[in-house]
Parts: C-alpha cells; sequence; structure tokens
C-alpha cells in the first residue's frame, strides 16, 4: 500500500471493513486511471453519477464558466443565481404535468427528508408506507424508509411511524389509509437486486394514494435522466406522482439533489412557518451550472434511446453466456442487474472482474445481484470489452 493508501486508512472514516481502495490518478471518459497506471472501465458510472463519463467538454466548460463568476453567495432561495434558475425551468420543461416547481437540495437523502416534510406539512398526517427492497439513503428519516431491516435495527428508534409493503404486490395496497401523509417507492429497485415492477402495480399505487388522499412520491435518484430508456422512469409506466426525487447524474458529477413538484404543495414550505426547509449549499451555483449542461447533452443526443438499445443488447449477449452461475438477468435500459444463484458466487464475480479491469459491483438489498449501469455515452468497442471481460471473469470463478 502507498504512503496515501496508509492516509486513506488511517484518516478517513470506513464505511466498510474491506474497501475497494484503488488509488484513482484521473479519470476520462469510460476510463478509471489508478495511481499506477492501471485502467479500469467504470461500468456503474460512480453508481449513476457519471451518466456522461468522465470530463465531458460541455460540462467541464460550464464548471469553469460558473467558478469564474462566483461560487457561493447566499443560502439557496435568496438571491435569483441563473444557473439555478435555467435548471429548474429546463428540469419543469421536462417533467410531466403539473409538477411545475423544483426545490434543490444537495443529495438524494435530503431531498428525500424535504419530501417527507413537506407531505406531512401539506396533509396534516404522520405515516409513511415504503417497500421490501427499498433504499432512499442513509439519514435517519430516508433509512426509516429502507427495506431492509439488518440496515435499520442498529440505529434504534427511527422516525416514523412506517409501514412497509412487499414491492409489487396490489393485493398489499389497501394497508394504505387516511393516517398515511406519503407512499415513497422506487419506479425500479436499483439496491434491491434490480426489480421493475408491474405497470399495474404502480397504476393501482397511484389509484389507492387517490382514494385515500395520500401522496406519491417516486424517488428517481438512480434512474432518472435517461438511465432506463426513458428521460424519466415514470415515463415507462403512465404514473405521474405527487412529487418526484433526483439526484446522482443531476449533477453532471457535482453534488445535487432536487426534488419536483405542484406550487402548492412545495409552496407550504414558504409559510406557517417560513423558512421551513432551507439548505446551505443545495442547488450550488456550480453543481446546477454542471448539472445543466449535462442535461441539455443527454436532451440534444437523446441518450435515452442508445440506453434502450444498448440496455438491451447487455442482456441479451449476457444470457447467450449460458453461464450455470446466472439464475436470471432483468433490466430496464441500461440498468441491469445479474442474479447469481448465490451471493458468495456474485461476490467473486465482482472481485474478478475487477482484477480483469472492470468495475461492476453487487447491490445493498440482494447481495446475489450484481448490478451494470454504464455511462450512457459508453463507446462500442467498451462496451465489447466489458462483455468479453465479465465472460472470462465468470470462466475464471468456475476454475
Amino acid at each position: 500500500m502507498t504512503q496515501l493508501g496508509d492516509y486513506f486508512r488511517e484518516h478517513l472514516a470506513q464505511t466498510s471493513d474491506t474497501p475497494i481502495g484503488l488509488e484513482i490518478s484521473h479519470a476520462e471518459g469510460s476510463w478509471l486511471i489508478a495511481s499506477d497506471g492501471r485502467r479500469y472501465l467504470d461500468f456503474i458510472a460512480g453508481i449513476g453519477v457519471s451518466s456522461l463519463g468522465h470530463g465531458n467538454p460541455e460540462v467541464l466548460e460550464a464548471i469553469v464558466a460558473q467558478a469564474r463568476r462566483h461560487l457561493h453567495v447566499m443560502v439557496y432561495g435568496e438571491y435569483v443565481i441563473e444557473s439555478q434558475v435555467m435548471l429548474a425551468r429546463r428540469l419543469v420543461e421536462l417533467m410531466p404535468r403539473p409538477l411545475d416547481r423544483v426545490y434543490f437540495t444537495n443529495s438524494g437523502a435530503e431531498a428525500i427528508e424535504c419530501a417527507l416534510k413537506v407531505a406531512r406539512k401539506f396533509t396534516g398526517r404522520a405515516g409513511f408506507v415504503a417497500f421490501d427492497g427499498a433504499y432512499h439513503g442513509d439519514t435517519m428519516g430516508a433509512l426509516a424508509l429502507a427495506g431492509n431491516r439488518a440496515m435499520r435495527e442498529p440505529f434504534g428508534a427511527l422516525p416514523g411511524p412506517v409501514i412497509h409493503l412487499p414491492f409489487d404486490d396490489v393485493g398489499a395496497l389497501d394497508k394504505i389509509d387516511s393516517t398515511v401523509a406519503a407512499v415513497i417507492v422506487e419506479p425500479v429497485q436499483a439496491e434491491g437486486g434490480v426489480r421493475i415492477p408491474d405497470t399495474g402495480f404502480l397504476r393501482a399505487l397511484r389509484d389507492q394514494c387517490d382514494r385515500t388522499g395520500a401522496m406519491l412520491v417516486f424517488d428517481e435518484v438512480l434512474t432518472g435522466f435517461g438511465r432506463t430508456g426513458r428521460m424519466f422512469a415514470l415515463e415507462h409506466f403512465g404514473v405521474v406522482p405527487d412529487i418526484v426525487v433526483m439526484a446522482k447524474a443531476l449533477g453532471g458529477g457535482l453534488p445535487l439533489g432536487a426534488l419536483c413538484s405542484r406550487n402548492e404543495i412545495l409552496g407550504t414550505l414558504s409559510h406557517d412557518p417560513p423558512l421551513g426547509h432551507i439548505t446551505t449549499f443545495g442547488g450550488h451555483p456550480l453543481s446546477s451550472a454542471a448539472g445543466l449542461a449535462s442535461l441539455e447533452v443527454i436532451v440534444r443526443e437523446r441518450l435515452w434511446e442508445r440506453a434502450a438499445t444498448i440496455g438491451r443488447e447487455i442482456i441479451r449477449r449476457i444470457l447467450a453466456m449460458r453461464a450455470p452461475e446466472i439464475a436470471a438477468v432483468r433490466g430496464l435500459g441500461m440498468i441491469v442487474g445479474i442474479d447469481f444463484r448465490d451471493s458468495s458466487m456474485a461476490h467473486r464475480f465482482v472481485a474478478a472482474a475487477l482484477g480483469r479491469g472492470l468495475i461492476v459491483n453487487w447491490t445493498l438489498n440482494a447481495d446475489n445481484v450484481v448490478r451494470l449501469a454504464p455511462p450512457l455515452t459508453i463507446k462500442r468497442e467498451e462496451l465489447d470489452f466489458a462483455l468479453s471481460e465479465m465472460k472470462l471473469a465468470l470462466d475464471g470463478i468456475r476454475t
């Protein structure tokens, strides 16, 4: 281990006993270059953040231009800051009606927290509903929604009450009643093992929320911005939620989260009391400028269409490997889950792929599932490299 690696272990709080520990020198396109010069294909795009790969020139140009104008000048919502305003306007143009207002945050978890607060204030109710297998972040309110009990229990009493229902089960939705402020759901459960619900489930969920007066919140933190083959995953299902939460790819590689809703809903944060939810760095001018530049590339190049095509090819080519270790492959656009027959095999595959210069990872709430989420801009020869190395990694763990 280098001196930098020693400092990493000694001075940074660790999030696991076995961090990957790659020392990254720089990144370009779909590749990470380690300090020893070795190249790794980033086939998870920084877990969905780097949807345009690394170092997109338009994003970098926007960052430099904004940095020359100003960085932080005042807490979010007080001054008129061009990059914030123009990004909000562009997002509203892409959202289904009647969603017409944006609140910027620092991250997806903070956006979830804001959604919980505004749902309680708007409805006057206390309860929440989430789903088994869900992941919405690790702050206290977001953690209370987590569908993995092992993630929740070590932290004691969490904000609530929260009811967890089985995912993709229409029969369970009658548990949503007039005590529920909001139902929070991922249109595709990423950390739950890339689980894709039936369209009928999400439409029935919308109907039940309408009947009971509960708000419907879609967590599109990972699924937004072309990842699933549409600009937003909600478009696959023909369902318009009351709130859409987004982050990850939103910031073009910089920290940024947001929620989009109707003015009558988000407007409740501005009175009784005023400043009902505030943030110092949410919607930072630099992040907003990078996010707007990234969004314009996605829209101009219609990268959701590319995601749909490449995602289908990835699934087809993995199935063609006929690997006995794999029970199923599923996906929507360029988020693909490889369902291994046991978790130890999935972990060995991830390690073997890394050894071959390919970065993939398993999912938090289904550690037998390996997730693929490459940059939407990945080149054809890079895709071929990834699939070839996957095949060799599979062959290697078999011997």
